[in-house]
């Protein structure tokens, strides 16, 4: 088995996101082919202007299974395949709409089942997938209970999947709290909830997108590693 990424091909689902555009630009300087899918061209193309090498550039629909047949024509064969994808669905239960649950489960379970459907097929044998879990399904909250059921559920999928694409090797990673763009939106209040969060964190501190790039890079390159979730959470689900 391959330790190095050089001359591999990696799909990247998300790589319009924070995290994504970091993996996509360290996989490149360690010499992977890439290919760039998400659901926005605009944010794809950003990335790839980013990338010195050349790139493909595959739009893709995790709620769409025309969408991901698509990216399996357009991809080819490859060696890795790790999606970031994440669409919440929060708020308290009686307030849920079925149409962004539905979202938050493709995201997180149908579209993972789907992209090994159609791409497991075009995989090399030595070669793997890595999905998104989160913190959330080993720490629920109110309000949080469609997040914290889909991405419990991606964590039992990598197990099952592991087992039935073997030698494939299958696996998540799980972010705790991370500073990667997603709590902008707090404003003001932003810094004061990372610090209150790094203070009750056994690691005493947030996450950012660079140790969710080298636990990703871990998960590619770890041969007799397969049907684990790797948490990245600072100890955050054990408090």
């Amino acid at each position: 088995m391959t330790l190095s990424l050089t001359g591999r091909r990696l799909i990247i689902i998300g790589a319009g996101s924070h995290t994504g555009r970091l993996l996509a630009r360290t996989a490149a300087a360690e010499g992977a082919e890439l290919v760039l899918a998400g659901p926005d061209p605009r944010k794809l193309e950003w990335t790839a202007g980013e990338i010195s090498s050349p790139v493909t550039v595959a739009p893709v629909d995790l709620a769409d299974e025309e969408s991901i047949a698509g990216l399996a024509a357009k991809a080819g064969r490859f060696d890795h395949l790790v999606s970031t994808a994440a669409m919440p669905a929060n708020g308290p239960v009686a307030e849920l709409d079925l149409a962004a649950v539905q979202r938050a489960f493709s995201a997180k379970v149908i579209g993972p089942l789907l992209l090994a459907k159609h791409l497991a097929g075009q995989v090399a044998e030595d070669g793997s997938f890595t999905f998104f879990s989160g913190v959330a399904a080993w720490r629920p909250s109110p309000g949080r209970a469609v997040m914290a059921t889909a991405n419990g559920a991606l964590a039992f999928l990598v197990e099952a999947l592991a087992v039935e694409l073997a030698p494939v090797r299958v696996n998540a990673i799980s972010p705790g709290i991370v500073d990667s763009g997603a709590w902008d939106k707090l404003g003001a209040d932003k810094q004061g909830f990372l610090r209150a969060t790094a203070a009750k964190n056994p690691a005493r501190r947030v996450g950012s997108t660079e140790d969710l790039v080298r636990a990703v890079l871990f998960a590619l390159t770890s041969p007799f590693v397969t049907g684990t979730v790797l948490h990245v959470d600072g100890g955050g689900r054990l408090v």
